[in-house]
């Protein structure tokens, strides 16, 4: 078989194991948690129908790859959830070292590329990184809402920490921050589900 194609599907058989790593966020109607492949695929989707809301003009076939590849790391580093203060410690560094890993696995050209849009995407400095940015945020927001809150009562989860991780939602889309973020988060400070 030609090398270039082995590889490439060699990385593609391995990034099939981003199924086998879950999330601490359910599926709607209180389902099983979802795992990373889900995330990456649901938050795509979700850029592209809400590309319309984004602070500045984005190449959205930038912004899916961006939300298809950003979790592939999780294969070595396992999924750090959002507001685990001990796992965010050694979270870049893990998946610093997984990056390396897994996209070695690819033909040269295409390592170089997609470490370069997982980079860019961790960066948050150009609009298709910060708008993937805000599908990230997004996501499991829009699903623990739909679950009644579950995931922040389950983790004592505070107003201050989502705001925190939130409000960089703004960065990639204003609107989506105040028409869907904002409101979902007081409601749910509202009904104890948050606590202040």
């Amino acid at each position: 078989m030609d090398e270039r194609l082995k590889k490439q599907l060699d990385f593609a058989l391995e990034i099939d194991k981003e199924k086998n790593i879950f999330r601490q966020t359910h599926i709607s109607g209180h389902g099983r948690r979802e795992n990373d492949a889900e995330h990456a695929w649901h938050m795509a989707l979700m850029a592209y129908l809400l590309k319309e809301h984004s602070n500045e003009p984005v190449d959205i076939a930038k912004v899916m790859i961006m939300c298809l590849i950003h979790d592939i790391v999780e294969i070595d580093a396992g999924d750090t959830y959002a507001y685990d203060a001990e796992g965010l410690k050694t979270q870049k560094e893990r998946e610093d070292k997984a990056k390396e890993r897994i996209f070695s696995l690819l033909p040269e050209d295409q390592k170089k590329e997609l470490i370069a849009l997982f980079d860019e995407f961790e960066d948050y400095k150009t609009p298709e990184a910060r708008f993937a940015r805000a599908m990230d945020n997004l996501q499991p927001l829009i699903l623990n809402n739909s679950n009644g809150g579950n995931e922040w009562v389950e983790h004592g989860v505070t107003s201050e920490q989502i705001y925190g991780r939130q409000s960089k939602t703004k960065l990639g889309s204003e609107k989506i921050f105040e028409e869907v973020t904002d409101k979902i988060i007081q409601e749910h400070i509202k009904k104890g589900n948050i606590k202040e």
